[in-house]
């Protein structure tokens, strides 16, 4: 990649080299700027700009935290492109790493079961505005000042009784961490907790994301298979003797991909041999908000007392995606150095946009935003389970989890995974095989997830005639050395 874009950096200003040296690539990769999908080397780069390795290292970490970029192991750090890619329905085995990271080619005609992203139509565009209005109008300059390390203090006081409104949960305003996403929280989580060479148990299968997170900081993942009420007790007690785990992370409500939900009874156990043992369990949340029954489902932090839980919360898959706003709530014994972690990592998420949303909060828009979104993805949901009952005949089966975004099929013992995704490929129907959600890398290869978030009622019953019509006949005899990504 030729250098001669702007990448001088200002040593005379307060804003730490790195944020200065992200911004100008998150502009030239926004404007499409750079002529190379790979960025220099970390060594070449410090030695241009005359700045210390760290300072490369910490801008590109954050380029990738926000989604512009994925580094590959001994490869380097290349360009995130767009997700609608024309020509690229394969990739090499040796890039499954793409696939974990994220990245699908998608057709612009394919249609996409493969993301739980919503749709721009249910943006609440016109509240939202009110509020980025109103705080402009309100706060002036002031609104664009950082905030503190820990959020804007009205934004923590506005979670704060969230939690309580809506989990039953009591966290003081003080134990709460803004963060740029659910992604950032484990980040930093990660960063805080995990030594080189430290055990962390996961779900198995779980969301790869978390997973490449504990591995970047040097932890040995144990997997901990799920069952449709919560991970396997018993192989837990076994591998909590055998391993002395720093933490457990989970997702106990419409778990991701299997979107099964834990049982009271599992949390509460799960929450006794964490006292007893002394770790702690990271719970990851993003969609209790989406229940299309009327039982009320409880995070796992409504019951702990003893700050046995560090619950991280997004609000990305339910409100908009680009806002990037999360929490994490703080173990008093922990709060220095997660704040600590949270500085290194970005000073501070967007002071603007935490304002905004917390007058967002405060007027009540969130509970309508609700209400809506679990009418139109309830009504998806619906016709996703009445259709996919049709391919019941082809020994297709999946527990109907009533709520999240996601349902989890297995299929038949004799169909493979990837070579389903393929036959999709083709027909441009987007899925995402189950294999990049298990932490075992030669098993379980008959799952997949279908995702109804990115689509309309139409394409549903469209892409599960697609699904039908590939079912209904004999699969190709493949030998494709090629892996999708995702």
């Amino acid at each position: 990649m030729k250098l001669d874009y702007d990448l001088l950096l200002d040593k005379n200003i307060a804003t730490p080299l790195y944020v200065q040296l992200y911004e100008k690539f998150k502009t030239l990769i926004e404007e499409n700027q750079l002529e190379n999908e790979k960025l220099p080397s970390i060594r070449s780069l410090a030695k241009k700009l005359e700045v210390n390795n760290v300072t490369i290292i910490n801008a590109y970490k954050l380029l990738e935290q926000e989604g512009y970029v994925y580094s590959l192991k001994g490869s380097g750090t290349y360009i995130k492109k767009s997700p609608i890619v024309d020509d690229l329905p394969y990739i090499e085995e040796g890039d499954m790493e793409l696939m974990v990271n994220g990245i699908l080619p998608l057709s612009k005609d394919s249609i996409n079961f493969a993301s739980v992203s919503p749709t721009a139509d249910l943006f609440p565009i016109e509240e939202f505005k009110h509020a980025l209005v109103e705080v402009l109008d309100r706060d002036k300059g002031q609104a664009f000042l950082y905030p503190e390390i820990t959020g804007y203090e009205p934004l923590r006081e506005s979670i704060s009784k969230f939690l309580m409104e809506n989990y039953n949960t009591k966290v003081d305003k003080s134990q709460i961490l803004i963060t740029s996403g659910g992604q950032q929280g484990l980040d930093i989580i990660s960063k805080t907790l995990i030594q080189q060479g430290d055990y962390i148990f996961v779900e198995n299968p779980t969301y790869s994301g978390a997973i490449a997170a504990f591995k970047s900081r040097g932890a040995r993942i144990i997997g901990i298979p799920m069952e449709e009420d919560g991970i396997n007790i018993d192989l837990l007690k076994t591998y909590i003797k055998r391993y002395s785990p720093k933490f457990i992370y989970i997702m106990t409500n419409y778990q991701s991909p299997t979107t099964y939900s834990y049982s009271d009874e599992k949390k509460k156990e799960i929450l006794s041999l964490a006292k007893e043992n002394d770790f702690f369990i990271i719970e990851d949340d993003f969609l209790t908000d989406l229940s299309f029954t009327a039982e009320t489902k409880l995070p796992l932090k409504s019951i702990d007392k003893l700050d046995q839980v560090i619950f991280i919360k997004s609000f990305s898959k339910i409100f908009m995606p680009g806002v990037r706003i999360g929490f994490i709530t703080l173990p008093n014994r922990l709060f220095k150095e997660i704040v600590k972690a949270k500085h290194t990592t970005d000073i501070s998420s967007s002071g603007f946009l935490q304002r905004a949303f917390d007058l967002y909060l405060r007027k009540g828009y969130w509970k309508s935003h609700i209400e809506k979104v679990k009418k139109v993805y309830s009504q998806k949901y619906k016709i996703m389970t009445k259709e996919l009952n049709k391919l019941n005949q082809y020994g297709i089966t999946y527990l109907e989890p009533k709520g999240g975004l996601s349902l989890w099929l297995k299929l038949p013992k004799d169909v493979d995974a990837l070579e389903l995704y393929n036959e999709c490929t083709e027909n441009n129907l987007s899925i995402v095989p189950g294999k990049i959600f298990f932490t075992d890398d030669s098993i379980y290869s008959n799952y997949i997830r279908l995702s109804f978030g990115a689509i309309n009622n139409e394409q549903i019953i469209d892409g599960i005639k697609i699904l039908e019509n590939i079912f209904s006949k004999p699969f190709k005899d493949s030998e494709n050395k090629y892996l999708p990504f995702i």
